[in-house]
């Protein structure tokens, strides 16, 4: 039988940064019945998750952290134990740039990847469906299934897409009440089509049916990337435009608004500024 045919009653999430303890709190608060286990590498960062002192804000974090840990929410730098009890596996690994080499300072590092993949590999006894959740080049997911080949592992996992389109300081509304959920899998195997189903069938349990959409892994990917890159542009063009202000006597405040008005442009980051950021925009 697939892994993705099972029952699941036991989620990983590997990486406690932002995307990853967003992602396992709000898994955790919405399906209570499934054990979540959040693993990072770093133990300071593990023993401050578990104190009242979290190594992060977001509103609505700690509250649901601190209600959760009561029952389903563990956090843990034991590896070892979220491979073996886990069906479904999140990755939420960082991916800055590259510091050396060809490409260096352009091109994401895709290092943490590859060796979360040869760990679970190397330590799951059972297959698993790995879920891409942090914002990664397009074909990881293909870089990940190729190491889960033998010798890594004789067992066959499925590698999935599901990107995190949560935007930093509303991080936990959007987690509870998403404009999408988009989730990437092989189209064309039975196993690939297994591990879509299952990840979705855990979304459901909060999220309408219709916000769910599946694609291709790669198409998943890329949409990420798209987003980060639309948004950006939006940013970047609103500076040109204040630019075009300041040596005309208008007010981009008041462009910003008069454009935004239409529909299709839409009133969002259309703040000029000294810049624009977030932790995907420097490697994407």
């Amino acid at each position: 039988m697939p892994p993705a045919a099972l029952q699941c009653s036991c989620i990983a999430v590997i990486g406690a940064g932002h995307v990853g303890a967003c992602t396992a709190a709000t898994i955790a608060q919405r399906c209570p019945a499934i054990k979540v286990l959040c693993y990072d590498k770093d133990k300071k960062k593990v023993a401050a998750w578990n104190s009242a002192s979290l190594p992060l804000y977001e509103p609505g974090l700690k509250e649901m952290v601190e209600d959760c840990k009561r029952s389903n929410l563990h956090f843990t730098d034991d590896i070892a134990r979220c491979v073996r009890d886990a069906q479904l596996i999140f990755v939420a690994v960082t991916t800055p740039l590259k510091a050396s080499g060809i490409g260096a300072g352009e091109a994401p590092d895709v290092r943490y990847w590859e060796e979360t993949a040869r760990t679970i590999g190397a330590l799951a006894t059972e297959p698993k469906v790995i879920i891409e959740r942090s914002t990664v080049p397009v074909r990881t997911a293909s870089t990940m299934a190729k190491i889960l080949r033998p010798p890594c592992s004789a067992l066959r996992h499925e590698v999935i897409s599901n990107p995190s389109f949560q935007p930093t300081g509303q991080a936990m509304v959007h987690m509870a009440s998403p404009e999408l959920v988009l989730i990437g899998g092989d189209k064309h195997t039975q196993a690939g089509r297994d591990a879509v189903e299952a990840l979705r069938s855990v979304y459901l349990q909060w999220v309408p049916e219709h916000k769910i959409k599946t694609s291709d892994v790669w198409s998943a990917e890329l949409s990420k990337l798209a987003a980060n890159a639309f948004l950006a542009q939006r940013v970047s063009s609103m500076n040109a435009i204040s630019a075009v202000c300041e040596a005309s006597d208008a007010d981009v405040t008041e462009v910003a608004r008069a454009i935004g008005t239409d529909s299709r442009i839409g009133g969002k980051h259309l703040d000029a500024g000294i810049g624009f950021g977030g932790s995907c925009y420097p490697p994407h």
